[in-house]
C-alpha cells in the first residue's frame, strides 16, 4: 500500500507515516518502475505498535531501542519494562511541578485581583510580577 493508504488505514496523517519512514522505523519497499514507497503487512504492524507506545509514553527514542532489540530477535519485554517504570517517574515528576504552578497561579491571581493597575516606569515594566514575592 502506498503513502496515503497506510495513513488512512490507520487514521493517521500522511507526514506521520512519512516521519516514522524518514527515521528509519518503518522500511518500505521503492517500487522500481514508479519510485513510489510501497508499505507492506510488516510496515502496518510496526506503525500499529509505534503509535500504540506513542500513546502510552514511550518516546521515539524508546520505541527505536524496543524495535532494535525486536528486529535481533530478542525479547523487548524486560526493556520495555524498565523503561515504563523511567517515564512513569518523569511523568510523576512534572505533574508535582504542575500542582506547584498552580497553587502560584492561585496566589497570584487572588493577590492581584486587588492591587490597582499603573503603567510601566523606566524601572518597572509590571507591578504586579517585579514587587510582589509569591513564594512556592
Amino acid at each position: 500500500m502506498l503513502v496515503n493508504q497506510l495513513a488512512k488505514y490507520l487514521s493517521v496523517s500522511p507526514d506521520t507515516v512519512r516521519y516514522y519512514t524518514r527515521i528509519n522505523l518503518l522500511h518500505p519497499q521503492i517500487n522500481p518502475v514508479n519510485g513510489y514507497r510501497e508499505y507492506g503487512d510488516k510496515d502496518s504492524r510496526r506503525l500499529k505498535f509505534i503509535l500504540s507506545a506513542r500513546q502510552i509514553g514511550f518516546s521515539v527514542n524508546d520505541i527505536k531501542h524496543i524495535l532494535t532489540e525486536a528486529d535481533e530477535q530478542k525479547s523487548p519485554c524486560p526493556t520495555v519494562r524498565r523503561l515504563i517504570e523511567q517515564r512513569l517517574q518523569e511523568t510523576e515528576q512534572r505533574f508535582e511541578e504542575t500542582l506547584q504552578l498552580r497553587d502560584r497561579m492561585r496566589k497570584a491571581s487572588e493577590e492581584w485581583s486587588l492591587l490597582p493597575d499603573r503603567p510601566p516606569t523606566g524601572k518597572m515594566i509590571c507591578h504586579l510580577i517585579e514587587k510582589h514575592n509569591l513564594g512556592d
